[in-house]
């Protein structure tokens, strides 16, 4: 059964492995790898200062960045394998309210096709709500169905679909 977690360095093994199934510099929504473009997330040391910085993301007491908004996140994990990631950002931005919206996710590819995409979208949309959200911002890659299919079967209403800096993006909302 999976369950989401708060980012651990416990699991860093696994991750690597779910990484690798990715193409090199592949985007992988939700994950925080922003965070640490450059790093050599290969070192247990290096690692475990990125999940410390995962965890002061959603600590407004902590400034975040030019450009960053306070988030939240967790992984998805299934008998301590990690299967992807998700997060809720605690606010928008310019950027976001036009291209990334309220909640980021990625599957690691040997995990899609379980509806691990739709579960934890549900279960963060509890969260969101109990943040204090009344609806919250959902978006996708137009080609994307799998992802349009589980933020429609969370609810989502589609406002539109846009051309953006990074591609044709489908806009969904959620209210809670």
């Amino acid at each position: 059964m999976p369950e989401l977690i708060r980012p651990t360095g416990r699991l860093q093994s696994s991750w690597l492995a779910a990484r690798d199934e990715w193409p090199p510099g592949a985007h992988q929504d939700g994950t925080g790898l922003r965070l640490a473009p450059e790093a050599d997330l290969d070192s247990p040391e290096v690692f475990s200062a990125w999940v410390e910085q995962l965890h002061q993301q959603s600590d407004r007491s902590v400034a975040v960045g030019e450009g960053r908004v306070h988030a939240t996140h967790w992984w998805i994990v299934e008998d301590d394998s990690y299967l992807g990631a998700i997060d809720l950002r605690h606010y928008l931005n310019d950027f976001l309210l036009d291209v990334g919206g309220h909640i980021g996710y990625s599957i690691r590819p040997s995990a899609r096709r379980r509806g691990l995409a739709t579960w934890a979208l549900g279960a963060v949309l509890v969260e969101a709500r109990a943040f204090g959200l009344d609806r919250v911002l959902v978006t996708c890659d137009d080609d994307n169905v799998g992802s349009a299919s589980s933020i429609e079967r969370n609810g989502g209403v589609l406002e539109d679909v846009r051309t953006t800096d990074t591609g044709i993006k489908r806009r969904y909302w959620i209210t809670l």
